[in-house]
């Protein structure tokens, strides 16, 4: 039958409290897929129960009345305690009838008959319910308690009836093995909270609830962690999301150990609650679990029957709305209208259901701590025991509570403050200094105090600290609990229990920048600097948050485990009031004892620059009008935008170009720090910037560079990557190479958490979600990855706030480009290294982060090209802290020159002659001069290099055979006169005298000849020949002579 619960009026699609008899079970839809159909067929099924619902009942009241006249004539008649009264389905006219259920059909007769209800939209106040019998509204009995239309969930010993946990990871495979996975998470009872997971899983609490008019649900959460996703949204019986806005769907993260309240509106009709949550571990990093107490739904049309309260919890009044906790040393039961003190020995804490035997005890039950300074100046260790007392220390093997240490000199007041003659520290007035020793004294002139905070001796406690101690129950602990003042130093107390958070705050009401540096035109304000360490042997943790104009707070930094004496900066680029806070815990599992009160975190200094209410340790040199600067107490004025203080003058002299106001001070020229290569200033001289061009000499070659196209916005998505257990996310990556006049262009955006908190659009960049930077870093959690709706946006830091230069070397200013994590350049033209740097320290990085972006010319890619990460450092670095990309484009060429090509002749050709223009290959410039057109200009057919060729030819030719036929000739004649000779000495000769032979007489010799050489063989023949010729008959002598083998003629 469809009838309505008779406790609270819902019907059973609906849940209720766990002390409600079970319900029937119920489908939500499609196991996070929310498919629209999911539940069609069931309520199809339900509407048509509906519809049929009363004639079927009143046909089943016939039935037994005639049946129990005829056969059931001997059945007892039914009393009180043979049924009960339930409600039917209210009908098209609002009305509905009240009709009696027997608990076991068939064991007795005459159910009394139904009878017309109350209106459906009847309800009974606080404190009440509707009495069946009657249709009356009744007030509760002591010990028990009603919202009248409302319901309330606030014991966690188990998950309540009317919940489910469903649990979901990624895309289920095909074997099912990814949702094999998170089978083991769900949302776990803690009693007095619920917590959810601590994985990668998906896992959603449902509880569905029909309301018959518009109501409501809150409830109470802690939400410390934005690693983790909480989203809450409603479902109609249709499986159709409710609208809702962004800041009702996610919900607002919350300060570690605080807890808030969340409110959504309720429709009426079927509502289906899911309270959701997912877990990132990208990092490594367990993430801390969303915690759930205290949900209440308003809206059901009724209830039938008072909720007892809870064990642990009383009522001592009839007609209450709700119970109260028992005081400690108490207990109480289910129901109880009051609490029992706990027996002798024994103890237990505010809300406990049972009491614990008192232990022995021991060293970890007391603290010490430091008093104020008497009046004479002394101090001494007072020992406490901690608070609330749950140890024994009259029994055996107790330890009893150390005695009041010596009196010792206190430590001397912090800078900015004086010691009066009753030994308090007091500020110094307004104008004055002081170093904490001495006396406050004014600033000469031609100085200004330096205001702000300095915290290193702790005697005391300062004024705007505060100290308090939260635990996940609600308990406070007391405030001297949370941290103790130590001397030189300030460290965590002595908590309740492990899994308390120690809260230490700092409350700064703005800042001020000092005239002094009101030339500087930076984005810092303020900043924040601690030293601190911390000692655990558990999984203790310290977090580091900040909350700006009381709206969010946010964790800047967290630590876990050991870490040494280390410090901590953190600069404010907003003037707006801020609280610091630094939360300790020593583990974050639900433990509810002191195993690890030995693990504490130490402090030993605090200071923060340019706060607004505070004081001076030290004065500063200022800027004076000149008619003043010799008068003392006159006042400093103001320097205009990028001007320093002269150290002759004191006079504002405007910095030298391409240097900017570098550092924290502003006097002297030195305070001008020239920009790096490859930047120039902007007119303020508050940074230096890249105005996209770059110009480079080398081997007597100059090469300009034009990267304007590059100066937009790049994105560059890296993955899909997986966590261990399988959680697929990206890397996304927002780069602008030059940002505008150094302005940081880049923008990552969380998208999820603080939404709340996004309802003024200036106020934007002082949430830790919003990052601007030249480069910055988001992950993202893709939407087909856990089934969001949306892709989600998480973990977005900066890794670039200021640039540093651009240069063709790799190391600049303490940052190393690497390029054997890229491939080798093939070109001729070298890489141009981008240099960032984030100063922003972090736990992993305590030199802060650094960037490289490596420009390189390729023709092949496009004009914007695309950015690369190293393939053996896929998430862009290797360490963890320097980051590298390389940048390949066409506009990373040089821009063309003439050099770049060269000419080409053709050939004459009908007088003509045309010249072309062509780029060297290959060619690795763009833009910058344009190819030459091509030019034509008159030629002839025979060049006159080539007539002069054929003329000097010619001559030489006509030279040449002259000269031939010349020695040619003479040797005929030397021929002639040889023979001649040689018949002259055979004839006239016979006996001719040693080395000599004369001519005939008469003759006169043509020409000296000597041969050097004996006659050839062919010269002999020819004087035979000619002798045979001639008639003559001789024979031919050799003449020899005394000296050599020679012929001499003449």
């Amino acid at each position: 039958m469809w009838v309505r619960d008779r406790f609270t009026g819902a019907s059973t699609t609906g849940g209720s409290p766990s002390h409600q008899r079970p319900q029937v079970p119920v489908h939500v839809c499609g196991s996070e897929q929310r498919s629209a159909g999911c539940l069609r067929s069931e309520l199809r099924m339900r509407e048509q129960v509906r519809a049929s619902w009363f004639p079927r009942y009143l046909l089943l009241v016939i039935t037994a009345h005639t049946l129990s006249s005829s056969a059931d004539r001997d059945l007892r008649p039914c009393d009180e305690t043979d049924y009960h009264y339930q409600y039917t389905e209210c009908d098209s006219t609002g009305s509905r009838w009240r009709v009696a259920i027997p608990l076991s059909p068939g064991s007795c007769s005459d159910l009394p008959p139904p009878v017309r209800g109350t209106d459906c939209s009847f309800s009974c106040p606080a404190g009440k319910y509707l009495e069946m019998t009657k249709q009356q509204c009744t007030p509760c009995a002591s010990g028990s308690y009603s919202l009248g239309s409302g319901l309330r969930f606030d014991q966690w010993d188990t998950i309540p009836i009317g919940f489910t946990s469903l649990a979901s990871f990624l895309e289920p495979g095909p074997n099912a093995e990814d949702i094999q996975a998170c089978n083991s998470s769900s949302w776990m009872p803690q009693g007095v909270y619920l917590e959810s997971n601590r994985d990668e899983c998906t896992v959603s609490l449902v509880y569905a609830v029909h309301l018959e008019k518009q109501g409501a649900v809150s409830f109470t959460y802690q939400y410390p962690d934005n690693n983790i996703f909480f989203e809450f949204y409603v479902q109609n019986e249709q499986c159709q999301e409710m609208a809702q806005s962004d800041d009702q769907k996610w919900i607002k993260v919350t300060s570690n150990g605080e807890w808030d309240t969340h409110t959504v509106t309720l429709k009426s009709g079927t509502n289906i609650l899911y309270w959701r949550t997912t877990g990132i571990l990208v990092g490594g990093k367990m993430v801390k679990p969303v915690l759930l107490k205290n949900i209440q739904i308003e809206g059901v049309a009724y209830t039938s029957e008072c909720f007892p309260c809870r064990p642990g919890w009383f009522s001592s009044a009839p007609g209450s709305s709700s119970c109260q906790p028992c005081p400690s040393n108490t207990f109480s039961i289910k129901g109880a209208s009051s609490c029992t003190p706990c027996p002798d020995q024994h103890y237990s804490n505010e809300g406990w259901a049972q009491c614990k035997v008192r232990p022995p005890c021991s060293e970890k039950d007391y603290f010490q701590i430091h008093t104020a300074c008497d009046s004479e100046g002394k101090t001494q260790v007072l020992y406490r025991w901690v608070e609330p007392k749950i140890c024994l220390d009259d029994v055996t093997g107790a330890v009893e509570l150390p005695s009041i240490g010596q009196r010792e000199p206190c430590p001397p007041c912090n800078p900015g403050y004086y010691n009066s003659n009753d030994s308090t520290c007091f500020p110094c007035p307004s104008g004055t200094h002081s170093d904490g020793t001495n006396v406050c004294s004014e600033c000469p002139a031609g100085t200004e105090p330096v205001l702000g905070y300095e915290y290193k001796w702790w005697n005391v406690l300062p004024l705007n600290m505060k100290t308090s101690c939260f635990n996940v129950g609600n308990t406070k602990c007391d405030e001297l609990n949370g941290w103790e003042v130590a001397g030189d130093h300030i460290r965590s107390g002595a908590s309740s229990s492990d899994n308390d958070y120690l809260i230490l705050t700092l409350r700064v009401p703005g800042f001020k920048v000092p005239a002094s540096l009101s030339g500087m035109t930076g984005s810092e304000f303020g900043r924040i600097t601690f030293v601190f360490e911390t000692i655990c042997s558990a999984d203790c943790e310290l977090y580091f948050m900040m909350d700006v104009n009381s709206k969010s707070t946010t964790v800047v930094e967290s630590w876990e485990g050991n870490k040494g004496k280390q410090s901590f900066s953190h600069s404010m680029t907003r003037n707006s009031s801020v609280t610091f806070t630094w939360a300790f815990q020593r583990t974050n599992h639900a433990l509810d004892v002191r195993r690890y009160v030995g693990d504490m975190v130490k402090i030993y200094s605090i200071s923060v620059t340019n706060a607004l209410d505070g004081v001076a340790s030290s004065c500063r040199v200022c800027a004076l009008v000149p008619q003043n600067s010799q008068q003392a107490g006159s006042s400093c004025v103001p320097c205009p935008a990028g001007f320093y203080i002269d150290r002759d003058t004191n006079k504002c002299q405007e910095c030298p170009p391409n240097t900017h106001l570098a550092g924290r001070h502003t006097y002297g020229q030195d305070a001008c720090v020239a920009c790096g290569p490859g930047s120039i200033s902007n007119k303020e001289h508050s940074r230096c910037y890249s105005d996209c061009s770059f110009t480079h000499t080398e081997n007597n070659r100059t090469l300009n560079f034009d990267l304007s196209p590059l100066s937009d916005v790049v994105s560059l998505t890296i993955g899909p990557s997986f966590t261990a257990k399988g959680t697929k996310y990206l890397h996304l990556f927002n780069m602008s190479l030059c940002g505008h006049e150094g302005k940081r262009a880049a923008v990552c955006t969380d998208n999820v958490t603080d939404v709340s908190s996004k309802d003024e659009q200036s106020d934007l960049s002082q949430f830790v979600n919003s990052v601007d930077s030249f480069i910055c870093q988001s992950t993202i959690i893709p939407a087909d990855g856990r089934g969001f709706r949306m892709a989600i946006s998480s973990q977005s830091i900066s890794l670039a706030d200021s640039f540093i230069g651009a240069t063709v070397d790799t190391v600049l200013n303490g940052v190393t480009a690497i390029p054997e994590l890229f491939p080798e350049n093939a070109k001729d033209v070298p890489d141009i290294n981008f240099y960032y740097r984030s100063t922003q320290a972090t736990a992993s990085c305590d030199r802060g982060r650094s960037s490289v972006i490596t420009v390189r010319c390729n023709p092949e890619k496009s004009e914007r090209g695309e950015p690369t990460v190293p393939s053996s450092c896929p998430a862009g670095t290797c360490d963890g802290c320097t980051f590298h990309f390389l940048w390949e484009s066409a506009t990373a060429c040089p821009r063309c020159t003439e050099n770049d090509y060269h000419q080409i002749e053709g050939a004459c050709k009908g007088g003509v002659q045309e010249t072309l223009y062509v780029w060297n290959e290959p060619k690795v410039c763009t833009k910058g001069v344009s190819l030459p057109p091509r030019r034509s200009s008159p030629c002839e057919a025979i060049a006159l290099w080539l007539k002069a060729g054929v003329g000097g030819g010619a001559f030489v030719a006509v030279l040449l055979i002259s000269l031939t036929c010349y020695f040619w000739k003479k040797n005929k004649r030397l021929e002639y006169k040889y023979s001649r000779l040689v018949m002259s000495a055979n004839k006239e000769c016979e006996l001719p005298a040693a080395d000599s032979c004369a001519l005939a007489e008469g003759e006169e010799p043509d020409d000296d000849v000597v041969y050097t050489q004996k006659p050839s063989l062919l010269r002999k023949l020819r004087a035979i020949a000619n002798k045979q010729e001639n008639g003559e008959s001789s024979e031919s002598v050799q003449l020899n002579s005394s000296q050599s083998d020679r012929w001499v003629l003449g």
